[in-house]
Formats: C-alpha cells, structure tokens, sequence
C-alpha cells in the first residue's frame, strides 16, 4: 500500500495495491500487520457502514470521551471526507484536510482521535464504510457546525445547500464546542 501524508499531521490518506483483471478487483482493505509494518499500530473494534444519497452531508463527528480512530472508504459512488483538527494545543487547530474517496480510487482515510470527521456525498448515492477505534459511546457524542467560517472548509458544490440530520444542523461553531485540550 501507498500512504500519503496530508497538511495534517497523523490524517493519511492510505491507497491500497489494487489487483484488477477483466473479471473485476481484489483489494486488501485491512491488514493488522500490513499496517503495523507501515506504523500504523490501531485497533478497531467496531466496523459501520452507511449509505446516503447525493448531497447529504454528515458530520462533523466526534467523541469527547472514548475518542474515534476511524479507517474510511467508499465502496459504491463518491464523497469528499474532511477532518479537521479539534485539539486546542495543536498547532494546526481549526485546520482542515479533505479528499475524494470513492469506488473508483478506492483510497482510505485515516483519521485519528482528536479530529472532527464529515463527508459530502458528490455522487448519485454513496456506501461509506469506517472501522472504529473505540465503541460509539452516545453521551460524549458532539458536533460542529459544517459551514463554519473560522474552519472554511471549500466543500464541492457550495452553491447547494446539503441535506442535514437535526443534530447537524443544530451543531456549535467550532468557537463555542467542547474540543480537545
């Protein structure tokens, strides 16, 4: 496998070797030792996986106790996955990284605790697959507002506006979130 470093230190994108024929493909998704190998040293204890349709954007996610390493990909159509960094003593807080993750590249994220997590469906529908460090843990669930202008995230078409859960759009400004020291 290939691993990309991206402007945020420890967010990376990881693209798998990819054996394809006429018949189809055979990718390894997930190797405990093909990671290890490559300093990648988690361990997931839980897998999900979530299909949505163009235009629905998710996030941005995180848990305050019990944080989330999260392995993501796409299986079927296309998304723009984002992290953004949410530790206050980091020198990149508030920054952000995205990157398309689809079937057709079937490139992965990694995004380790401490960041915020989101994705935009830029295809007619989307299956997103992410496998997770730590068990989903409903009380120290939070968000932050997608479109805030302190992170200034440049999703794909800006001029459309997304499809929210009610959480979601009731998310905080990074400003006024419980974050990370």
């Amino acid at each position: 496998m290939n691993i990309v470093e991206t402007a945020l230190p420890g967010v990376l994108i990881i693209e798998p070797k990819v054996f394809g024929d006429a018949r189809g493909f055979f990718l390894e998704s997930w190797n405990k030792a093909t990671f290890a190998q490559a300093g990648l040293t988690m361990d997931f204890v839980q897998d999900n996986h979530s299909r949505s349709t163009r235009g629905v954007l998710r996030g941005l996610h995180y848990q305050l106790e019990n944080p989330q390493g999260k392995l993501v990909r796409v299986t079927q159509g296309a998304v723009f996955d984002v992290a953004v960094d949410i530790r206050r003593s980091s020198p990149h807080f508030g920054q952000w990284v995205g990157v398309e993750l689809s079937a057709e590249n079937h490139r992965m994220l990694w995004i380790p605790p401490g960041f915020a997590h989101g994705f935009l469906v830029i295809s007619e529908t989307a299956d997103f697959l992410y496998k997770c460090t730590s068990l989903y843990h409903s009380p120290s669930d939070r968000g932050i507002r997608w479109d805030d202008p302190q992170i200034g995230i440049a999703w794909p078409d800006a001029g459309m506006a997304p499809q929210l859960s009610g959480k979601d759009a009731a998310a905080p400004h990074l400003a006024h979130a419980e974050v990370f020291a």
